[in-house]
């Protein structure tokens, strides 16, 4: 079994997307604590005129050291309409801003609870679903796994890793520091890092800025070509 564990971000870009496609098991991993303005609540889009803009979920108040499955949207609907009129621009450009915007709308309708949480799992879930992804995706606070106390950062992967007994943890590119190989390596587990998704689109008469959310990137591709294009690079 191929495991990726991840932070639920809002929006996030295709490398989160490449990193899914290459797992058997996705654990959403919100447990530790929650850090603001961090893409776990914002992204970017274009904006209408020239560079780029941010998209945002507002969060509530929230205890200082909250871990991320505490922290609350403060309103889901009100977020929903703000980023549907922050996309009306690419409506003129865009062959597929009436999908996109359906596809978010699902999504936010979806939403069983206020969470930040159930936000980017209801989110990540229907990117998935349009892109034809498939996901295997649980929540860390929700599973019935028993954690030993980690003492550094890079342990996190390793113990869920073990509880779950995959036989390898692939990781983004960004990060490598943080794990210790003989760690993994002792306890057979393959360790695997996702190398910079570089995937050039024509964005038409908008400037040509990278790793923008996948928002971006689904109002002018169709889902076929980005999945193809993620099948072939996890080769």
């Amino acid at each position: 079994m191929k495991l990726g564990i991840m932070q639920p971000y809002f929006f996030p870009y295709l490398g989160y997307f490449d990193l899914i496609n290459r797992t058997d098991k996705w654990v959403v991993f919100d447990v530790v604590q929650y850090q603001k303005k961090s893409w776990m609540n914002r992204n970017r889009i274009h904006h209408p005129t020239e560079g780029w803009q941010y998209i945002s979920a507002p969060v509530s108040k929230y205890e200082r050291f909250s871990p991320i499955k505490e922290v609350k949207v403060k309103d889901s609907s009100a977020i929903k309409n703000k980023l549907l009129s922050q996309l009306a621009h690419y409506k003129k450009h865009s062959p597929y801003h009436g999908a996109v915007c359906e596809m978010i709308t699902y999504a936010f309708e979806s939403m069983r609870e206020e969470t930040l949480v159930e936000l980017n799992v209801r989110t990540m879930l229907a990117v998935c679903d349009y892109i034809n992804i498939s996901i295997n995706c649980s929540v860390l606070s929700e599973m019935d796994v028993e954690l030993p106390v980690v003492t550094h950062p890079g342990q996190w992967a390793l113990e869920i890793a073990s509880a779950l007994n995959a036989c390898e943890y692939i990781n983004p590119p960004n990060g490598k520091d943080i794990f210790r190989l003989n760690e993994f390596q002792d306890r057979d587990i393959k360790l695997t890092f996702t190398s910079l998704v570089d995937f050039k689109y024509n964005s038409l008469s908008y400037e040509n800025i990278d790793h923008l959310s996948i928002i971006d990137l689904l109002m002018f591709c169709e889902p076929s070509q980005i999945k193809q294009h993620l099948d072939q690079i996890k080769r």
